[in-house]
């Protein structure tokens, strides 16, 4: 995807996660989404920053970065939600386009995809872009309204604790 598609699934990504979250469409659903939006478009941006230094779809486009960012602000305490639009913008490029990215650089150069891409170039890849954001949006639902809550039973039966 281009960087038109990243912020067009992340700005679509913020107000449909917010609406996940805080699904009650009151003032708290739309600083959810507003407290999302920066982040989730920084995230969704920055692995594009290997196009002016190292080897783009590879340097900054693998699971070192991804896990990273994502255990930041466990250590941190802050970067929060920006591992969300690299995951987003991972996403997008191996569902979206036909190139794919190297996921296990450097360990391994090979760039992986799915068959169903196409072009960064294409007329069609903001109708791309939207589908892939409606399937985002609607696995983190899934995983957040059934999954989790599974989890958190089975921990709770086991005498664990899970801060979610």
């Amino acid at each position: 995807m281009n960087k038109r598609g990243h912020v067009l699934n992340a700005v679509l990504l913020s107000i449909g996660l917010g609406y996940v979250l805080e699904p009650s469409a009151t003032i708290e659903t739309a600083r959810m989404m507003v407290e999302l939006l920066l982040p989730v478009t920084l995230g969704a941006l920055f692995p594009d920053v290997d196009t002016a230094f190292g080897k783009h779809r590879k340097t900054l486009h693998n699971l070192l970065v991804l896990g990273i960012f994502a255990a930041w602000p466990i250590y941190m305490g802050n970067l929060n939600y920006v591992w969300i639009g690299i995951t987003t913008h991972y996403i997008l490029d191996v569902v979206g386009s036909t190139r794919g990215i190297a996921l296990f650089y450097p360990l391994s150069s090979t760039e992986y995809n799915l068959p169903v891409g196409i072009p960064v170039s294409s007329s069609k890849s903001d109708l791309v872009t939207v589908l892939v954001t409606i399937l985002e949006v609607g696995a983190f639902a899934g995983v957040l309204f059934y999954v989790v809550p599974e989890v958190t039973t089975y921990t709770a039966e086991m005498g664990l604790s899970i801060p979610l």
